[in-house]
C-alpha cells in the first residue's frame, strides 16, 4: 500500500506545514512515516520517531524467527516455556488464541507446517500489534498528524477532521505496478492480507494449505493490531472472506478474489 495526502482544508496549527517523510528497514521490512503539523520536522518529532523504531526494534528482539536469539527462537527450540513468557509476548499470544476462537480456527498461532508438523508462527498478530504500540511514540505529540507504515500496512492519525485524510492506495494483486483502489483515512488502520509478497506462506490454520478462491483481503479498522488480524484470518477464510468479515464490528474491507471480482463494505463510509 502507499500512503499520500489530498488537498483540503486546515486548522492553523496545520496550515501550510508540508508532510515530512521518514523511512528506515526494520524487522525485514521497509518501516515509513508521514508526519505533518506542529512537530513534523522538529526535535521533538525526530525523537518520536527514533523511539517508534526503538519499539519495534526490541520486538523484532521477542518474536523473529530469524533471528537465533530472539524469545521466540529459544521458544521453538524448546530453551524457553510457556512458564517463562514476558508479559508483551503472553499478550501477544492471547490475541492469537482470541483471533482463532473468533475465527473458527482459521487463524492460528500454532499451525500445520508443510511436513505436518506443528509450527509457532504467532506473525500474524506481531506486525500489526508492534506497529500499533510503535505509533503510541507518535500519538504523544501535540497538533501532529501521522502515517506509520509498516510492510505496507498502516496505523494513521488526524486530529482535525477538516484537515486533508491521508489517502492510502490498495495494491492490485493481479499486477502490483498498479492500484486496485484509493481509500481516504482520517484516523484509523489499513492492513492487506494476500500472498504477492509472501507468496503461499499464508494458510488455512485448520487444514495447513493455502486458501481459495480470494486474492487479497485488505481491511480497514480503528486499531492496525486488529485490522491485520483480520485481514490475515479472512484471507485464511477463503471463499468465506467476506461473509466473515461481515461480522466483524466496525470493519471496512475490500476482498479481490481470485476472479478478478471485488466484495467490499463502508462501515463508517469515512473513518
Amino acid at each position: 500500500m502507499s500512503v499520500d495526502t489530498v488537498p483540503g482544508s486546515t486548522s492553523d496549527s496545520m496550515r501550510c506545514e508540508a508532510t515530512q517523510r521518514y523511512v528506515q528497514h526494520v524487522m525485514g521490512m521497509p518501516v515509513s512515516l508521514a508526519m505533518r503539523g506542529r512537530h513534523a520536522a522538529d526535535r521533538r518529532g525526530r525523537q518520536a520517531w527514533t523511539d517508534a523504531l526503538a519499539s519495534l526494534r526490541a520486538t523484532d528482539q521477542l518474536f523473529s524467527t530469524y533471528r537465533p536469539d530472539s524469545f521466540l527462537s529459544a521458544m521453538i527450540r524448546g530453551e524457553k516455556g510457556t512458564d517463562q513468557l514476558p508479559a508483551v509476548v503472553a499478550e501477544v499470544f492471547a490475541l492469537g488464541h482470541r483471533a482463532e476462537r473468533e475465527s473458527g480456527g482459521a487463524f492460528a498461532i500454532r499451525r500445520p507446517g508443510p511436513t505436518g508438523e506443528i509450527v509457532l508462527d504467532p506473525d500474524g498478530v506481531v506486525k500489526g500489534w508492534a506497529v500499533e504500540r510503535a505509533a503510541e511514540h507518535l500519538r504523544a505529540l501535540d497538533a501532529t498528524d501521522f502515517c506509520l507504515s509498516a510492510g505496507g500496512d498502516m496505523t494513521c492519525r488526524t486530529l482535525d477532521l477538516d484537515a486533508a485524510p491521508w489517502r492510502i492506495g490498495i495494491e492490485n494483486p493481479f499486477d502490483t505496478r498498479t492500484l486496485i483502489a484509493t481509500v481516504p483515512v482520517h484516523t484509523g488502520a489499513v492492513a492487506t492480507s494476500g500472498t504477492v509478497h509472501r507468496g503461499n506462506h499464508l494458510v488455512d490454520a485448520r487444514t495447513g494449505e493455502p486458501p481459495t478462491g480470494v486474492a487479497s483481503v485488505t481491511v480497514i479498522a480503528d486499531t492496525l493490531t486488529w485490522a491485520d488480524i483480520d485481514a490475515t484470518a479472512a484471507y485464511a477464510l477463503g471463499e468465506h472472506a467476506a461473509d466473515w468479515l461481515d461480522t466483524r464490528p466496525g470493519r471496512s474491507y475490500l476482498v479481490v478474489w481470485a476472479n478478478g471480482t471485488t466484495s467490499r463494505a463502508a462501515t463508517p463510509a469515512d473513518r
